[in-house]
């Protein structure tokens, strides 16, 4: 990201409201084309009700800009190829085969009851192939681990080419090696322009991050970079003083990790 970045998503006294329970406090918040950021906090913090929020997917107050534009503007289907949703433990697509499920990501660029395209095919294969699941692309979602199935829903994610992506626990279930693939996912997202949000409970993930959101309790208390002192103290605050940090030397340079106490 450099300062020239133009905002890709802006957020204005977001409230999230679960019967009389305030999940969402009055959040603000801007993110930038050809950044990542990552979304951490306690369990509780309103960190997934944020970011449906962000999504439409949840009723809410407040005021959303995607690319510059009120929500409220976009037409559905330039909307949904604008921006890509990845949610946690989704349900009802078990009995589609992995190739479908995949598909479902060029949906807002078909026209009404269409076939799938060529350029569709292409771009399906591609995204099957990036997460290693084009060879299960014949098998139901259904007789997947959970960590296989994350991976396939990042795929249809992919499938979209949208110019924003949120994304609710990505890596719930998926192994180390996996996890490092991700991260070079990400980049290479970042690096076309394209903009993400991540919920991470990986916290060294999320500390390689472009920056950190920190939340707590409905509110977003700290927006910093991710080698940045305050962001560490903000962190070990929400997480009630129990994390230890150190520095870590790698061929990268040197970052921050987090450790328990």
């Amino acid at each position: 990201m450099n300062a020239s970045s133009k905002t890709a998503l802006k957020a204005s006294n977001i409230s999230v409201l679960h019967g009389d329970f305030k999940a969402v406090n009055q959040v603000s918040l801007e993110l930038h084309s050809g950044e990542w950021v990552a979304l951490v906090g306690p369990n509780g913090a309103g960190k997934s009700s944020l970011l449906k929020a962000l999504a439409g997917l949840t009723p809410a107050s407040g005021q959303v800009e995607l690319m510059g534009k009120p929500w409220g503007l976009w037409q559905r289907r330039e909307r949904a190829k604008t921006l890509a949703w990845l949610g946690q433990a989704e349900a009802g697509q078990d009995d589609l085969t992995v190739y479908d499920v995949a598909m479902l990501g060029r949906l807002p660029h078909q026209a009404w009851l269409a076939s799938p395209s060529a350029q569709d095919r292409a771009v399906v294969e591609v995204a099957l192939k990036t997460v290693q699941a084009w060879d299960w692309r014949s098998r139901s979602l259904g007789q997947l681990s959970g960590g296989e199935r994350q991976r396939v829903l990042l795929a249809r994610a992919l499938a979209v080419q949208a110019d924003v992506y949120l994304m609710d626990e990505p890596l719930a279930g998926v192994d180390v090696p996996h996890q490092a693939d991700w991260l070079e996912w990400v980049r290479c997202l970042t690096e076309q322009g394209a903009a993400v949000v991540s919920v991470l409970h990986e916290l060294n993930l999320a500390l390689q991050a472009d920056r950190v959101w920190v939340m707590s309790a409905g509110a977003l208390v700290h927006a910093g970079l991710p080698n940045s002192s305050d962001t560490h103290q903000a962190l070990s605050a929400v997480f009630q003083n129990r994390l230890q940090w150190r520095e870590w030397h790698d061929d990268g340079g040197t970052r921050w990790v987090a450790l328990p106490k």
